[in-house]
C-alpha cells in the first residue's frame, strides 16, 4: 500500500500479517525488503509486519528534498496516524535507528511502546572532537563521492562492510539490488545527514523500554555506540551479537528473531 504524506509524498509500505504491529525502518541505502528473514518468521508468531521504505528507497517517491532526520521522522508518524497503530514497537536498522530516535524525541513517542535499535547509527554516526566513534566525515565524504562518480561500485564496497558471515554471491548481488532501487540523489542526501546529525541531545527523551541489538564486530557503526546509547536512553539494556558484523538481522538471524521474540513478549 502507499501511504501519502502532509507534503504529497507517497510512502509505500508492506502490511502483513496481524497481532502485535511492529514498524521496520531499514538502513541506508536499501529498503524494507532487508528484512525478509524477519517477515518469513514473524507473522507466524503473531507480529503485524510493517515495512517502511522510507522516502527515497525502494517503491517510495524519491523526491529532491527532506532526508533531514526531522522530515523523516515527520514521514514515519504519519504512517503511524494513517494506520492508526497503537502500542506499536518501532524496530530501527541503522540510518532508521537513527531516524526512529529522533522519531521518539520529536512526537513523544506518539503510538510506540517499545523500541528497538539494531546496529543503529546514533547517536552519531561520525566522529567529533567529543566524540571519537565511527568513521570520519572525510571517509564519509568519500562514499559520498564515490556514490557521485559510480554508485553501483560504492553499493558493492559498502556491502562488503556489512557481514561477519559470507553471504553467497547471490545474496549479495541480490542486496546491493536493493541499493540500487533508491534515488541516486536520495542515497547521497541521507549520507549527507548521516555525516551531519547529532542525536545526543534526542536520547533522554526515549521514554519507552527499549533494547539495542549490536554487533561486536561491526566496521559500518562500531560497537562501542551501542554503550553510548545505553548510557543515554534510561530504560535501555544491551543484547550483544558477537558473530555478527553490521548485519546481525542476516548474520545471526535466529538469535535476531528470537530475542526480538522475546521483547516484543515480554
Amino acid at each position: 500500500m502507499f501511504i501519502e504524506t502532509a507534503k504529497g509524498v507517497n510512502l509505500f509500505v508492506n502490511d502483513v500479517g496481524a497481532g502485535t504491529p511492529v514498524i521496520f525502518l531499514h538502513g541506508w541505502p536499501v529498503n524494507n525488503n532487508m528484512f525478509e528473514y524477519q517477515l518469513n518468521t514473524l507473522p507466524a508468531e503473531g507480529i503485524r509486519y510493517i515495512g517502511v521504505d522510507m522516502r527515497g528507497y525502494g517503491q517510495s517517491d524519491k523526491p529532491w528534498d527532506g532526508y533531514d532526520y526531522d522530515t523523516m521522522a515527520d514521514d514515519v508518524k504519519a504512517i503511524i496516524d494513517e494506520l492508526g497503530v497503537k502500542d506499536a514497537v518501532l524496530v530501527g536498522f541503522s540510518m532508521g535507528g537513527a531516524i526512529a530516535i529522533r522519531y521518539m524525541a520529536r512526537h513523544n513517542g506518539h503510538g510506540i511502546a517499545k523500541l528497538v535499535l539494531a546496529g543503529a547509527a546514533a547517536p552519531v554516526f561520525t566522529q567529533r572532537n567529543d566524540y571519537p566513534y565511527g568513521l570520519t566525515k572525510q571517509e564519509v565524504n568519500d562514499i559520498i563521492d564515490s556514490a557521485c562518480k559510480d554508485r553501483p561500485a560504492m553499493l558493492e564496497n559498502f556491502g562488503g562492510m556489512f557481514y561477519s558471515s559470507k553471504p553467497s554471491n547471490p545474496f549479495n548481488q541480490w542486496f546491493m539490488s536493493l541499493g540500487l532501487q533508491a534515488g541516486g540523489h536520495s542515497t547521497i542526501k541521507s549520507a549527507v545527514a548521516l555525516r551531519d546529525e547529532d542525536l545526543r541531545g534526542d536520547l533522554d527523551k526515549v521514554l519507552v523500554p527499549t533494547v539495542i541489538f549490536h554487533g561486536k564486530n561491526d566496521k559500518v557503526c562500531p560497537y562501542e555506540f551501542a554503550g553510548e546509547m545505553n548510557k543515554g536512553i534510561a530504560n535501555s539494556r544491551i543484547v550483544p551479537f558477537q558473530n555478527s558484523g553490521h548485519g546481525s538481522f542476516y548474520d545471526e538471524r535466529e538469535k535476531f528473531n528470537q530475542e526480538l521474540l522475546v521483547f516484543l513478549k515480554s
